[in-house]
């Protein structure tokens, strides 16, 4: 370092003038600061009260560090007194480096005070010449942005072997750690917890409660939508025959009920689709569903089935739409007869164009389970995984609402039954066409598509129920809200009513089922085919009826009990 020295010949009147060198180095000095990024060490406040109590005496006290940042330490002190020159060295220890470097400086002065300074001084430097252990590392100094440095981890928490030989784990041998391993506890209790009574409730849920409860509920709701398809075949035509033979007898025109104007606009829905599709070439439509080959047969299957739940979910507005407006044309005014007419025609209108739709979606579905159960290339049971499947990918990791289990326990109840008249199609073909012992092969692929789909319907809901906290006692009050609508009790929300429209699939079984009809009629004049028309006819409504009075008397009887249970169980819950 460069030695600064006060030259005593330069004093007058006990007045240190300085030089001309000395003023140009202060001025750079005085530039470089003001251009410097980091701050700059101040002065020992020490140094700068003995140079102030000094008379006749200037003290100088600089500390450069050429823009390295230290430590703060003061590294030289110089104070001169009594003419007498004292020289303080120290050693500077800088966090990069590392080393002491010293620096003199030489100022005239005088005092005891200036000596006493000099002897402390002593005394730190040989403290910091005798410790061997480098000085703590500065505080973090604010950067430009105002945040504040991160303080850097010193030598000993960065001492890995220290570390090292102060972990327990580190001087286990292989043995010791297996040995602990096997008798600490259980094996998996890392990846696993401890269950409680409320998982073991959970878990036989899932398993064995829910499964039951959630397959009767369906079953249910398959016999009401069959006992609705038998009202529609057997109840329908019986009152409208009745209201036309009224009508003869008397030769006297009445204003119809509601329900005779809803019984003539479902009927005259009825007879245009079974008119429109006995016009449709089924044959032809088989060969081109399976001769063609961009799109797979259950890829083909998937699509129908996406649009008849979209038909399904909006035909039970549109009915409920023609049924308000028979209510409304059958008690207003003759005032108001003409605007209630035209609203009728156009709700009738809208219904029979959307059953009409519906109806062949659901002829070309079970056009294309026919064309599957048919193949020899297992398409089957390529379409009844992928469709169940997909079901359960798009149902079950979803977060669904008590009302939305509700209502997709209905839905599959209403699949159920949509897949018995695919069957009831695929067995009328195969009486028709199918040459050879077919009917065991039949009843197989029957009893494996039922059993896929109730296999998959438990799946599904047991998942879903575990997923959303859906407790069985759920299923029950379900049941209980379908018992109470099949004995046409008025529950609190209409929207947890099963909505069933079976126009389009009676459509579809009259369709099927006529040619079966035709095909076994006797060869004979005109007369006697009318007859065994007739004879038919007669003989199938009187089985469907007899059919409707079990099912329907056996649904009421079930619901009057469920009901009553219910009551009783919430009855002994109230009063324990």
């Amino acid at each position: 370092m460069a030695l600064r020295s006060s030259d005593p010949t330069g004093l007058q009147s006990g007045v240190a003038k300085p030089s001309r060198n000395s003023r140009k180095k202060k001025k750079q000095k005085k530039r470089k600061e003001a251009i410097d990024d980091f701050p700059v060490i101040p002065e020992d406040p020490v140094a700068e009260q003995c140079g102030n109590d000094s008379s006749g005496t200037v003290v100088e006290s600089t500390s450069e560090n050429y823009g390295i940042r230290d430590n703060g330490n003061v590294n030289k002190i110089s104070c001169v007194g009594s003419g007498s020159v004292v020289v303080v060295e120290e050693s500077v220890c800088q966090n990069v480096c590392g080393f002491g470097e010293l620096r003199q400086r030489n100022v005239i002065g005088g005092g005891e005070e200036m000596a006493a300074v000099a002897s402390r001084a002593e005394e730190d430097r040989a403290e910091m010449n005798g410790s061997k252990e480098p000085l703590p590392p500065a505080q973090p100094e604010p950067v430009v942005n105002g945040n504040v440095a991160n303080k850097l981890d010193t030598a000993e928490s960065l001492d890995w072997k220290r570390l090292m030989s102060e972990d327990p784990n580190l001087h286990k041998s292989p043995a010791k750690y297996f040995l602990d391993e096997m008798y600490s506890g259980n094996s998996l209790r890392r990846t696993t917890t401890l269950g409680s009574e409320k998982e073991r409730e959970r878990v036989y849920d899932t398993i064995f409660r829910l499964p039951w409860r959630c397959e009767v509920l369906i079953d249910v709701g398959f016999f009401v939508c069959f006992d609705a398809f038998l009202s529609l075949l057997t109840i329908m035509p019986t009152r409208i025959l009745i209201k036309l033979w009224r009508f003869l007898t008397a030769r006297q025109f009445k204003r119809l009920s509601a329900a005779e104007l809803c019984d003539f606009g479902c009927f005259l829905v009825l007879a245009c689709g079974v008119i429109l599709l006995g016009q449709t070439d089924i044959s032809l439509i088989y060969h081109m569903i399976r001769g063609q080959g961009t799109i797979k047969l259950y890829m083909v299957y998937n699509v129908l089935e996406i649009i008849d739940k979209l038909c399904q979910s909006f035909g039970g507005d549109v009915f409920e739409t023609l049924f308000n407006s028979a209510e409304g044309l059958a008690t207003c005014s003759q005032e108001n007869m003409r605007f209630w007419i035209r609203r009728f025609v156009s709700d009738q209108a809208l219904a029979m164009a959307f059953s009409i739709l519906h109806s062949f979606i659901l002829l070309a579905q079970a056009i294309t389970l026919s064309t599957c159960i048919v193949a020899h290339n297992n398409a089957l049971f390529a379409l009844l995984v992928s469709n169940n499947f997909a079901e359960i990918k798009s149902n079950v990791f979803k977060r669904f609402s008590k009302d939305n289990i509700h209502n997709l326990a209905y839905a599959d109840s209403v699949e159920r039954f949509h897949i018995s008249a695919f069957l009831l199609f695929v067995l009328a073909q195969n009486i028709l066409e199918a040459q050879g012992p077919w009917f065991e092969s039949f009843l197989f692929n029957a009893f494996v598509v039922f059993f896929c789909e109730m296999l998959i319907d438990i799946i599904k809901h047991s998942f879903l129920a575990k997923f959303n906290g859906i407790k069985p006692i759920e299923y029950s009050e379900f049941l209980e809200d379908l018992c109470k609508q099949t004995l046409n009790m008025q529950t609190e929300d209409s929207k947890k009513n099963l909505t069933f429209v079976p126009l389009a699939p009676a459509c579809v079984v009259i369709r099927v089922l006529t040619p079966v009809y035709a095909a076994h009629l006797p060869y004979s004049p005109l007369p006697w085919r009318l007859f065994w028309i007739l004879f038919l006819i007669s003989v199938t409504y009187v089985m469907l009826t007899s059919l409707k009075v079990m099912i329907g008397m056996g649904l009421q009887k079930h619901a009057t009990w469920y009901v009553n249970r219910c009551r009783k169980r919430k009855h002994h819950l109230h009063f324990d």
